[in-house]
């Protein structure tokens, strides 16, 4: 296995690019997982893959890479710190990465050396086979890494990077299947954990789910060639045609030809990722046929019908409590507002980070619209509790600028338990409903009330009328319920505990 040509790998290119807020701000919120994106039969591929990116880096913002093949020049790669606008729109960069087959990545760090990636972790990672190179990148988490790993090292394997994902290449070297594609699913046949995957070799490009379908992959159709996602909105801003979702369990190898699939794994009852729903995904992509926007409005609603309130006005804290504070409005008939105005150009501060600009930290973000507020009975609502240090500098500012009274509404249920398909998550003892229940937790942050939506309410509102199946549940909602479809064997090996059946 080689590495393919890279193109100027960089550190961050600005001084002041620090993830300090992440503590202040985006530490309180989970973060998205990873998003892929792949384009085949199309000229200059990799400016579609960088404009699918682009769409997709509300997934991850750590860094992005491209590979590219071209027939001439072989394969390419760009790996790069920080947004894909500042790095994948320069000609300079990609004019490096030429052909009509090209596959990329954004990321924000789930395993590995998390808040200090090195550039060998950002994906696509590459391996040169007999056969051939080939490229893959991976949303998702391998939750048996750790064992893999140390079994792959002993064999002989040298690692290049903290990743999990590169586990799969190492499998597929390793494996004695004749084609790519075969290698890719001996391997993922080891792989235990959640995995939607985007890969390519010079001719092919191929897309796979888990069985379980935790992670989301559409297909699209661009021109005369096509396309693979993370989301639906990818496909818009290249003007591709949403074709369908990948299913749980199914490999599709895509050739100028047209699109092969076929089913590797042994069937098993889809376990979608139900925060994908509440959060994670744009709200203008489409997931399994439901409009993800609609949704998470319906979430309000049923919120509203669950904790109703007497108050002035319905604020969302932005931007991702919106739809539901939309639907929470319009099913309690109590005004909507936009109480807290959220500064879109904030982006990496300028100033040097010193304690007092640190404890800004929310401010710096979100500012709230005294004129609306003063005297005002005010429910707030937003996506979730993870730590709970945002929502009390969120209640604090309300209260400062003259508000009545504070109540918040969660659209998701209480954040109990961490995630192991994809999602950085807090160690269990910093989760705040881990360790306090609803009323201790209105306390805990000092406002008038505090109601989370259930977990049947939010299975309602993502169109299972009636509920939660409790034998079988229709979503992964390890992180709302601690039952994990998945057993998380590294976490255990490391003294997770799971939650006790008769719990």
């Amino acid at each position: 296995m080689r590495s393919c040509p890279v193109v100027q790998d960089h550190a961050p290119a600005h001084p002041f690019d620090h993830s300090y807020l992440r503590d202040a701000d985006d530490g309180d919120k989970l973060k998205e997982e990873c998003g892929v994106f792949g384009v085949i039969g199309v000229a200059d591929a990799s400016n579609f893959v960088a404009l699918g990116l682009h769409a997709l880096q509300h997934r991850g913002q750590e860094a992005g890479g491209i590979v590219s093949y071209d027939p001439e020049a072989n394969f390419q790669s760009a790996r790069r710190f920080g947004y894909v606008r500042d790095n994948f729109t320069s000609e300079g960069v990609m004019k490096h990465l030429p052909g009509e087959l090209a596959i990329g990545h954004v990321r924000y760090s789930t395993t590995g050396s998390k808040g200090q990636t090195a550039i060998r972790d950002v994906q696509p990672f590459f391996g040169e086979f007999a056969m051939g190179g080939a490229a893959i990148a991976h949303n998702g988490n391998i939750t048996n890494a750790n064992s893999l790993r140390r079994e792959l090292i002993e064999r002989g394997s040298i690692f290049q990077s903290s990743s999990d994902s590169e586990c799969i290449i190492h499998l597929m070297a390793r494996s004695l299947q004749r084609t790519i594609p075969e290698r890719m699913e001996d391997a993922l046949r080891r792989v235990e954990g959640a995995f939607s995957v985007v890969a390519m070799t010079r001719t092919k490009l191929i897309g796979v789910r888990d069985p379980l379908g935790v992670r989301p992959l559409v297909l699209g159709k661009v021109g005369d060639g096509w396309a693979l996602s993370s989301e639906t909105c990818a496909l818009d801003i290249i003007g591709s045609e949403f074709v369908r979702e990948i299913e749980p369990g199914e490999m599709v190898v895509i050739t100028p030809k047209g699109v092969e699939s076929h089913f590797p794994f042994r069937r098993q009852a889809s376990r979608f990722c139900i925060f994908e729903h509440v959060y994670f995904s744009r709200p203008d992509s489409i997931l399994g046929g439901r409009s993800v926007y609609e949704t998470r409005e319906s979430i309000g609603r049923e919120l509203a019908k669950e904790s109703p309130v007497e108050a002035d006005l319905v604020c969302p804290v932005p931007d991702s409590g919106t739809p539901a504070a939309i639907g929470y409005s319009l099913e309690s008939g109590i005004p909507y507002a936009m109480g807290i105005i959220r500064n879109q150009y904030m982006g990496r501060t300028f100033i040097e980070p010193t304690e007092q600009i640190r404890n800004m930290g929310v401010r710096l973000k979100l500012n709230v619209n005294r004129a609306l507020i003063k005297g005002k009975r005010v429910i707030l609502v937003d996506d979730s509790v993870v730590r709970g240090t945002t929502s009390r500098k969120i209640k604090e500012m309300i209260l400062d600028a003259g508000a009545k009274e504070v109540h918040f509404r969660i659209a998701s249920p209480p954040t109990a338990w961490p995630c192991f398909y994809g999602v950085d998550t807090p160690q269990r003892e910093k989760l705040l409903a881990a360790t306090m229940s609803e009323d201790e937790m209105r306390d805990h942050l000092a406002v008038d009330s505090l109601k989370f939506i259930s977990l049947d309410g939010l299975y309602r509102a993502v169109g299972e009328a009636e509920g939660r199946k409790k034998d079988c549940p229709q979503y992964c909602d390890a992180c709302f319920s601690g039952e994990y479809p998945v057993t998380p064997a590294d976490q255990m090996e490391q003294g997770f505990q799971m939650k006790p059946a008769a719990e």
